[in-house]
């Protein structure tokens, strides 16, 4: 089993391990489109680079921060993104099996393993970026025709918890994609919005961390169930995680 998370505009400074190599992430099919996205963006003089993402000058240390993005000190993926999902995780105190079954969307690499060792970086699934020989491009042509090919190759059951910027740039075949929906006291459904980061983290440590390998829609819902967690599986190819509140 593998579950694919949105990435997160925060991140944690720093990091213990060397500086950005390409080579020693996962997925190598994905590096050229790596290395084209990183260069387009280091070719953007400064204030270019804040309009194209879109930053106040509040933000003006993220600019900063992806100017030396290459020479800046990493840490795995899973500790760098920060924010409410990754709150609700808790990547410290996850179990090293969890780790293996956890695989991340980046705007700037593709997928991520969950120890892929990143730097400190701004680029959003929304955002397009000027390309060095001209022209423009979204975060979505650059990543489609080989993020695809890269899901298609994704072995086992998948659990698609992106984001739709991100489930945009490539598709999983066959991965159930999974939603967080809020049930009303009257029995009425809505799709949860910010809050619903919070349920996807609390759904990732529960289901990363089981014990044993869970091989099916059903076994998602009788395991998570067991651990206090209403699923439902509407129709092929999704789940639901309803939340009373």
């Amino acid at each position: 089993m593998l579950i694919i998370l949105p990435p997160s505009e925060a991140k944690a400074d720093g990091g213990d391990l060397p500086p950005l190599d390409l080579d020693r992430l996962h997925f190598s099919s994905l590096t050229p489109v790596r290395e084209e996205i990183i260069e387009d963006l280091l070719a953007l003089e400064p204030l270019a680079m804040q309009r194209v993402l879109k930053l106040s000058d509040r933000l003006w240390s993220e600019v900063e921060a992806n100017i030396a993005l290459r020479d800046s000190p990493c840490t795995p993926a899973l500790r760098r993104y920060t924010g409410v999902l990754y709150d609700a995780l808790d990547a410290e105190h996850l179990p090293p099996r969890a780790w293996e079954r956890i695989l991340l969307s980046s705007a700037m690499f593709g997928f991520l393993h969950a120890t892929d060792p990143i730097p400190h970086y701004r680029l959003s699934g929304g955002s397009t970026l000027p390309r060095r020989d001209g022209g423009t491009a979204t975060m979505k042509s650059r990543w489609s025709p080989t993020l695809s090919a890269a899901g298609a190759e994704l072995p086992g059951l998948i659990i698609d918890a992106r984001s739709g910027a991100y489930a945009q740039l490539g598709t999983i075949p066959g991965a159930l994609t999974l939603t967080v929906m809020k049930e009303k006291p009257d029995g009425s459904r809505s799709v949860v919005s910010h809050v619903n980061k919070k349920y996807k983290g609390v759904l990732t440590r529960v289901l990363a961390s089981a014990e044993e390998e869970l091989e099916s829609a059903g076994d998602v819902v009788d395991y998570t169930a067991e651990h206090g967690l209403h699923m439902e599986i509407p129709k092929d190819a999704q789940l639901h995680l309803i939340v009373r509140e």
